[in-house]
């Protein structure tokens, strides 16, 4: 294996969220803070503890989860396209680099990029609300698989994407929706039956509640489910990224 292929390009990408500070990481934890302001403090002062947990506290996983999977997407999707863009992905795919080093160097950034900002976030959180993190180590388990899985799934679209205008069309239609009904701001339990089953069929319920049970010991779902979700996802990815190169599906533009 390359190792000096995938260092260039997982600095070169780690550099480039340096440069643009602003936008990669201060944005999101401002967003987030204001998430916090307005659920955790405005609203939250009305709605009593769910499943013993203060609703600031509870929304946490969730805030977390909401930033980590829109980010991890969106730093796979430009890091990939760009180069797509620019027609420097003809230097990278002549180079004596093979498919998995690319894939290892762009995705890890990504993954690396995300999880900072989520521990980022995770610290920012204790200015507003105070809350225990019961299983460290899972938490991180969690945090890491969705960053790899999702930044995977960005990749994806960034070879997919044929202009900048669908970097986006799947992060802002799909990913956010499926997040705020996902459980991130309330238990599904308080659903009527109908719904929570709708509900169910949303993957990103069993990401924030394997999330949340890893700080609270309590989810909506078996921990194993959203484990087992999670992984299958991340195998699904891992195959359409293996077909992309095998076939060489929009890889020149």
């Amino acid at each position: 294996m390359n190792i000096h292929a995938i260092r260039a390009i997982y600095i070169f990408e780690m550099r480039r969220t340096l440069r643009t500070l602003l936008q990669s990481v201060v944005s999101p934890v401002i967003s987030t803070s204001l998430y916090f302001v307005v659920f955790g403090a405005a609203i939250g002062s009305r709605i009593s503890a769910i499943d013993g947990i203060h609703y600031g506290a509870f929304i946490v996983p969730g805030l977390i989860m909401l930033s980590l999977l829109t980010q991890s997407i969106s730093n796979a999707s430009f890091g990939i396209f760009f180069p797509k863009f620019s027609g420097t992905i003809y230097e990278i795919l002549s180079a004596p680099v093979s498919y998995i080093e690319i894939v290892i160097g762009y995705v890890g950034a990504a993954a690396s990029k995300s999880i900072l900002l989520g521990l980022i976030i995770l610290v920012t959180a204790r200015m507003f609300v105070t809350f225990e993190i019961i299983h460290p180590l899972w938490m991180l388990a969690f945090l890491i698989l969705t960053a790899v899985t999702f930044s995977l799934f960005g990749f994806i679209i960034g070879i997919w994407a044929d202009g900048f205008e669908k970097l986006q069309l799947v992060p802002l239609l799909i990913v956010t929706p499926l997040t705020f009904l996902g459980g991130s701001f309330y238990s599904i339990s308080m659903l009527p039956p109908v719904w929570r089953t709708i509900t169910l069929t949303n993957p990103v319920v069993y990401l924030v509640s394997g999330f949340r049970w890893s700080f609270y010991g309590s989810s909506d779902v078996s921990v194993g489910v959203s484990l087992c979700m999670t992984t299958a996802f991340l195998i699904l990815c891992l195959v359409a990224v293996w077909w992309i190169f095998k076939t060489g599906y929009r890889l020149r533009t």
